[in-house]
């Protein structure tokens, strides 16, 4: 037998196996395996993550890793070396290129992201937004009668979706009820046809809803329209008049960033909104996002994709385009959403003065105030905030208003509380109701700057209303008897800040005969009064304040006529197919008008009780055929 030869020349160390590269059988084909698993992980990947094909965005970064990642998981399942030990080095061999190109990718995340920071670019974040200084009385438009408060929004989001959501109700007649709720989270505040409203789109309750409507159900057609509230008025309504296809809320082929995702596979997408035009025809506006700092910083809208929500066609505009005062999309109120506008006023307030002077000694700082609001200024939706020192929680320097359509910001300089100090103000003039104050309006009442607040019930019904000096913050007016009487909330505030301050004189206008809830229109003259005759084809009533009303559609309007049975009693006797003659001097508001009589012209009488009150939650029956 032949002696056993030993080596020692390692020193006896003995060799790792893992040094050992032992490809699996059939090593090729295995290979080929993976590569397809890598391509079937980023189509499935693209398709649900929607990543932007855009290094500007994180999303992109992240796509990557995970379809490198795939390659690497598929390589070890394949080779068996979850198994076998002796496979690792072999697969760890195989992921070298791979883990390459994830570190590149990983270096270049972040070399953009500290390239993109405030550190480095400070005066550059601080110049994403441009802000003039302006006059008070310029921006905000003077309210001097009680007619201007027909374009003040009374009431807030929270109270308008308490209004919205009584409206689904209305789908039993489509053998819908049950199936909807509100979209809050795209919700819009728009100008709509001169008058404050609050959109709502809709989707089904909860996926087997959807399943059973879309996928089961074979004449599908979309999601039966949207809600629209008057924040004015507070008068919410269901239009079924679309059946919106493309949605937010949709799944698969009709889910609203999947759509735009495959037509705009580089476009980096901000915020997405709901919106109607002029004829109430509903459409999605998408934000397009750019990075003006850097490789990942300073987000700015670049441009807005306009997608027909009920046939799915979009058209792309530049942000010159959409903030052109003669724009066929002029009637679009939110190209820039409130937050980016919000991040962009703070990066200045912040950044205005350096880096480090953000820091230590924080000369000249500003932030913005712990919430924000909205208001109609002719025919666009700004966004108001107060604006703060850093050092400073409970009072204002100022307030910063911006034009979501066109951009264009301005700061109106002042002093006074904040927005949180005016509403713990008017919540403890009603501390024993537990009223709660919604977010404030800035209002102009007759040149002073004037919190206007909603206040409302744990249920978000409105329940009375409050104004706050801004400048003369002990001034709070509640109306007298705590109700929606904007009249007495007017004059309590009026006179308290004469007795305050005996030199401000408001000059408002009180007409003799003005009702003390906000009318759609002041009386008319005996010249503007004109009559219809027509046959009724709906009548419905509804109990307010004590008062029966009654709502008459005719054969040949599209309005709802409503009258008080005080007024003239015939309209209880009124069937459906009776002829009649409607005097009127109300152009409507698209849905109703006010009639001054029911029956022949001739016998035409003026009513004496108020106009219709706005405030919807003073309906002591629900409105019933």
């Amino acid at each position: 037998m032949e002696p056993i030869k030993v080596d020692f020349s390692d020193g006896g160390r003995k060799k790792s196996v893992k040094s050992v590269l032992i490809p699996p059988e059939r090593a090729g084909l295995k290979i080929a395996i993976n590569i397809i698993v890598m391509l079937l992980t980023a189509g499935i990947a693209y398709y649900f993550l929607l990543p932007p094909l855009n290094p500007q965005d994180y999303k992109f970064y992240t796509y990557i890793l995970i379809v490198l990642a795939s390659y690497v998981v598929s390589a070890f399942i394949t080779s068996g070396a979850f198994a076998k030990p002796e496979y690792v080095p072999y697969v760890k061999r195989r992921a070298i290129v791979p883990a390459i190109i994830a570190a590149v990718v990983c270096l270049v995340l972040i070399v953009g992201y500290l390239v993109s920071s405030p550190f480095f670019r400070a005066k550059s974040f601080s110049r994403i937004l441009t802000i003039e200084n302006a006059d008070f009385a310029d921006t905000v438009s003077v309210i001097d009668s009680m007619s201007d408060f027909n374009n003040v929004a009374l009431i807030d989001s929270d109270a308008a979706e308490a209004l919205a959501d009584k409206t689904l109700g209305d789908f039993a007649a489509l053998d819908l009820e049950s199936q909807f709720e509100l979209l809050t989270t795209d919700s819009t505040q728009i100008n709509f046809k001169g008058s404050p409203y609050r959109i709502y789109p809709l989707r089904y309750g909860d996926i087997f809803k959807w399943f059973l409507n879309s996928v089961v159900g074979s004449d599908y057609e979309g999601i039966p329209g949207y809600v629209k509230v008057n924040l004015n008025t507070q008068q919410a309504e269901l239009v079924t008049d679309y059946d919106i296809k493309y949605s937010t809320a949709e799944h698969f082929g009709e889910y609203l960033e999947r759509v735009l995702r495959f037509r705009y596979p580089t476009y980096i997408f901000g915020e997405i909104s709901f919106e109607i035009d002029e004829e109430g025809h509903p459409y999605w506006v998408v934000e397009h996002i750019k990075k003006t700092v850097g490789l990942l910083g300073g987000s700015d809208v670049q441009g807005i994709i306009l997608v027909d929500a009920v046939t799915g066609e979009s058209n792309y505009y530049t942000a010159e385009e959409t903030a052109a005062e003669n724009s066929e999309i002029a009637w679009i109120d939110q190209a820039y959403d409130a937050n980016l506008l919000i991040q962009q006023y703070n990066y200045f307030g912040t950044y205005n003065g350096g880096f480090w002077n953000s820091l230590i000694g924080q000369s000249g700082v500003k932030k913005t105030s712990s919430g924000y609001s909205f208001l109609a200024i002719d025919d666009d939706v700004y966004l108001y905030t107060g604006v703060t020192s850093v050092s400073s929680d409970n009072s204002i320097l100022g307030f910063f208003f911006i034009n979501q359509r066109t951009k264009e910001a301005f700061f109106y300089n002042t002093t006074g509380a904040t927005e949180l100090a005016a509403e713990q103000s008017a919540q403890g003039k009603v501390q024993d109701m537990g009223w709660k104050a919604s977010f404030p309006i800035l209002l102009n009442i007759d040149g002073e700057a004037t919190y206007f607040m909603a206040l409302k019930d744990s249920s978000n019904i409105v329940k009375s209303y409050a104004m706050v000096n801004v400048e003369q913050y002990n001034v709070v007016a509640i109306p007298v008897n705590q109700n929606t009487d904007l009249r007495s909330c007017l004059e309590v505030y009026i006179n308290g800040l004469a007795e305050l301050s005996p030199a401000v004189i408001i000059d408002f206008a009180f007409d003799a005969d003005s009702p003390s809830q906000v009318a759609p229109d002041n009386e008319p003259g005996a010249d503007e009064y004109q009559t219809i005759t027509g046959t009724v084809t709906d009548i419905r009533s509804a109990v307010i304040n004590g008062t029966t009303y009654y709502y008459i559609e005719l054969d040949n309007s599209d309005l709802y006529y409503y009258i008080s049975a005080s007024v003239t009693n015939k309209v209880m006797l009124l069937n459906v197919g009776d002829r009649i003659t409607v005097t009127t001097a109300d152009a409507g508001d698209g849905e109703l008008a006010k009639a001054q009589s029911i029956g022949s012209p001739a016998d035409a009488e003026l009513p004496t009780e108020p106009a219709l009150p706005q405030d919807e939650t003073q309906i002591t029956e629900e409105v019933q055929e």
